[in-house]
């Protein structure tokens, strides 16, 4: 029962985040998985697999959900998902199979790092964030390169990639409300293919709770999905009525909240 109640807070709070960040929650979901599958006997050589595997299923379920509250408001630029989305499917794949190679340690610093990293540029970015419209200085060759380092690393670490695109689309001229939404909405590739990838890669691996489909456990699925669908919706109405400069620095103080506490274990 208390494993059950932590994945319902958990998908409550993924799916607020994935609507007001653009993110899929996986920052949230990843290190609360990582702890119950723990406190449970998992193997600490799977563990982390597991938790990432699964967030990317659940965030390939909120994923749509954040999408079309955000489409509903204008918030997502479908030509620039249009071209970013074939990269993210293909180097979430790729990432899912180099998550299966690494061990449960380095998974946890690799998610660690990503954040702080993240938080950094976004902290240290002097240049001002409006909500005006304007448009992505990327061609598709660049959004298509992009998409696919960014899939790769959302995969490893088991994030639908917001954390990354948000920073990427808006650096390069996407207002940030519109990078917000896109970045919803380019969650789905990276998530569909990267929790397949998990699948596949964890197949025949043993030690995983069931019921599960390789590295992604089902019971945990269910309660973290129902609970992020009905929540996502919440946190893109908060998106748009907060302002983008508070946005900003608000996501960089969550990323680097995650990135300490997964580095200290």
């Amino acid at each position: 029962m208390s494993a059950l109640l932590i994945f319902i807070l958990t998908g409550a709070g993924a799916g607020i985040l994935a609507g007001l960040f653009g993110v899929g929650g996986g920052l949230i979901m990843v290190p609360a998985l990582a702890l119950v599958l723990a406190a449970q006997g998992v193997a600490p050589q799977i563990y982390m697999q597991v938790a990432i595997g699964t967030s990317l299923a659940v965030i390939g379920a909120t994923s749509i959900s954040s999408a079309r509250a955000h489409h509903r408001r204008g918030g997502v630029d479908w030509r620039v998902f249009a071209r970013f989305a074939p990269g993210l499917a293909v180097g979430a794949v790729v990432g899912a199979f180099v998550a299966d190679a690494l061990s449960g340690d380095t998974l946890r610093r690799c998610v660690g790092v990503g954040a702080l990293l993240v938080a950094a540029r976004m902290l240290l970015s002097r240049k001002a964030v409006t909500a005006d419209a304007g448009s992505i200085r990327a061609g598709a060759a660049e959004l298509v390169a992009s998409g696919g380092v960014i899939g790769v690393l959302s995969a490893v670490v088991g994030i639908g990639g917001g954390s990354l695109t948000v920073p990427y689309l808006s650096g390069r001229g996407l207002p940030v409300h519109r990078a917000v939404g896109t970045a919803a909405a380019a969650g789905m590739p990276i998530a569909w293919a990267g929790a397949l990838g998990f699948i596949v890669s964890g197949w025949e691996v043993s030690g995983v709770p069931a019921p599960h489909l390789g590295y992604v456990s089902l019971s945990a699925f269910v309660s973290i999905a129902v609970a992020s669908v009905a929540c996502a919706p919440i946190g893109a109405r908060l998106a748009h009525a907060l302002s983008p400069l508070l946005l900003k620095r608000t996501f960089a103080g969550l990323l680097v909240i995650v990135g300490v506490k997964m580095l200290l274990g």
